[in-house]
């Protein structure tokens, strides 16, 4: 199982000014550590459980692209978009420059957002729930079809309509950025995984409630005709034993899932500094969780 870092505070000690340096270190030890995935999360706020809107939260994609710019190995995405935050035009271009300018390490992680206050905040329509999964679904297919050299054509959806999906230059990846869609609804999400994405990402609850989503995910992948294997599963893990520095107690909540399939467990720093926390914790359980294989 690889490991890979999700970063969602921005609380530095030594506020804004420091972000940019801890931001560079943070990349540096992530892959000195030997980690795989190092994400953002995409709001416009911050969390309420990361202590509310009042607290600092940085652009994804620009901060993606600076990241980009102080790693090499490592793959990119934020986890995950929220579809109302950008028109999907736009969305499959930025996420198409991050991949052309870090070498074809990009992934478009999205889901189908959830945050009302933000929206509100900054002025964002946040159409009802029914309407923001079919606006995920015509994303998912114009960026699609923007990243298909053979269709620079129209796209005429309900909720979206496009007189020409060029892309250019192309993505470097090979044929396209992956596609990650993030969240375990069992009717919707998990069935726009197996018709369209590259890979999953579930929370942890627990090893029977994962291993049920994921039987579910296989049920719609024999509905799509897909292969389940080519799916990567993914899931971000909650447990206090990574905050801790607990290694032990990581490695055995963390063996349950390793016969699930699961390809990347992504562990979320509780700080702002989160470069020495990879040097200290995350490092040794890359090691650690190689040895499980």
């Amino acid at each position: 199982m690889r490991v890979g870092v999700h970063i969602n505070q921005f609380h530095h000690p030594g506020g804004g000014p420091a972000l940019g340096a801890e931001l560079a270190a943070t990349g540096t030890a992530a892959e000195a550590a030997g980690v795989s995935w190092l994400s953002v999360m995409d709001h416009y706020f911050q969390m309420e459980f990361n202590g509310g809107a009042e607290e600092p939260m940085l652009e994804a994609y620009t901060t993606l692209s600076f990241l980009a710019a102080h790693t090499s190995t490592v793959r990119l995405g934020a986890l995950v978009t929220g579809v109302t935050y950008r028109h999907p035009g736009l969305l499959a271009k930025i996420a198409t420059t991050l991949d052309v300018l870090s070498g074809g390490r990009a992934t478009l992680g999205i889901g189908a957002a959830w945050y009302d206050r933000e929206h509100e905040g900054l002025g964002v329509p946040f159409p009802p729930l029914a309407e923001r999964f079919e606006r995920l679904e015509e994303t998912l297919r114009i960026c699609l079809q923007m990243w298909d050299p053979e269709n620079n054509g129209p796209f005429e959806g309900t909720h979206y309509r496009l007189a020409e999906t060029l892309c250019v230059p192309a993505p470097v990846s090979d044929p396209r950025p992956e596609i990650l869609i993030g969240g375990g609804g069992e009717k919707k999400t998990l069935r726009l995984v197996a018709r369209y994405g590259d890979a999953c990402n579930l929370f942890t609850t627990s090893p029977e409630e994962v291993a049920h989503k994921l039987d579910v995910l296989r049920r719609h992948c024999d509905t799509e005709g897909r292969d389940y294997d080519g799916i990567r599963r993914t899931m971000t893990y909650a447990g206090e034993s990574a905050t801790e520095g607990d290694l032990d107690a990581f490695t055995r909540d963390i063996t349950s899932y390793t016969k699930l399939g699961i390809d990347t467990v992504i562990l979320a720093p509780r700080t702002g500094t989160p470069a020495e926390w990879i040097d200290r914790f995350v490092a040794p359980a890359v090691q650690r969780l190689a040895e499980l294989d």
